[in-house]
């Protein structure tokens, strides 16, 4: 095998991702960094790449340990890399975060004021 692998092959083959054409997607869209260098779909992945992959509002951050260009099943996708990703904030955090009711229709001007204080936006923002 070469000494590496497009980066929208490898994020779908491990896993990352459920298609290839959403892993290129994602790269397209600025969501894939490799290096720290937002990827094009074409960017090649080396053993020792650190890759971070944006999606479903968590950042995913992998090395890479293994080139993988064809699917594999997921106990041995999770071989190919070693996952740094900070771990997903604690239940009790995300039930106080305000939520608006289904249906309700956009925040009033007031509303969305509120928001922004409780978020600690200030109106210079």
């Amino acid at each position: 095998m070469g000494g590496s692998v497009r980066v929208d092959s490898w994020t779908w083959s491990v896993r990352l991702f459920k298609t290839r054409s959403a892993a290129a997607s994602a790269c397209r869209a600025g969501h894939v960094r490799v290096d720290g260098v937002t990827a094009k779909p074409s960017t090649p992945v080396t053993i020792g790449a650190e890759v971070r992959v944006r999606a479903h509002g968590t950042e995913k951050i992998v090395e890479v340990t293994q080139l993988v260009n064809k699917r594999v099943g997921a106990p041995i996708a999770a071989t190919a890399y070693i996952d740094h990703s900070p771990p997903p904030p604690p239940k009790e955090i995300l039930a106080a975060l305000p939520r608006r009711d289904r249906g309700a229709g956009r925040p009033t001007k007031k509303e969305r004021r509120e928001l922004d204080r409780l978020r600690g936006f200030t109106d210079d923002d």
